[in-house]
């Protein structure tokens, strides 16, 4: 069963790290979100001002470690070469073209198609998405995200079955409430015909 959650998570290395196979990698994605998330929301340091501090400090050291090295006769700092291969842009831009064109597909379904189904289930995702995050800010929600998938994904591997049974039955009861709201609300709503589109 946990292998089904480790091929469902992609079954690579973030897999391993979400199922705290990689221990050591877990625990310090854990620990580093924790810290990040303390030093901007509790300490109410800056994010601007952290990214300069810690580029400036990293430039300095940088700096006199190749002033140091060429006075003492030492080698210079092992930096890699730092530059983007066009290949790794392609395939992000690759990926972003497909979340884009799905979104799209949605939008012109939603406002083209008069798709009713897809208009309510995305008016209220996003309406649960403007209410959760009326209570915690953008930090504060990417920080539970990843508490969340690094708690919830051993969770539903370790007790799948007992799961599984409560999200079925979840699963008929909204089913039998969106049918009872179909029935007598959304089925009352007059849509033009096919005619009347063509017409205008």
């Amino acid at each position: 069963m946990a292998e089904y959650v480790h091929s469902a998570l992609g079954g690579g290395a973030v897999a391993d790290v979400l199922l705290w196979k990689r221990w050591c990698s877990s625990v310090g994605l854990l620990v580093g979100s924790t810290a990040l998330w303390f030093l901007f929301e509790r300490a109410g340091y800056n994010l601007l001002s952290f990214v300069s501090n810690v580029l400036l400090l990293l430039v300095v050291i940088l700096f006199f470690w190749a002033k140091s090295a060429s006075l003492l006769n030492r080698p210079l700092p092992p930096l890699p070469n730092l530059e983007i291969s066009e290949e790794n842009v392609v395939k992000a831009a690759d990926e972003m073209r497909v979340w884009v064109n799905h979104a799209l597909a949605i939008a012109h379904d939603i406002a083209i198609g008069g798709n009713w189904r897809l208009f309510s289930q995305v008016a209220i995702s996003l309406w649960v998405v403007s209410y959760v995050g009326s209570f915690f800010n953008f930090l504060t929600l990417v920080y539970i995200g990843v508490l969340l998938s690094l708690s919830l994904p051993v969770l539903y591997a370790k007790y799948q079955n007992p799961i599984d049974d409560k999200l079925n039955v979840a699963y008929n009861i909204a089913r039998i409430q969106y049918r009872n709201f179909d029935d007598k609300i959304l089925s009352k709503i007059p849509l033009p015909s096919n005619k009347e589109k063509k017409i205008q």
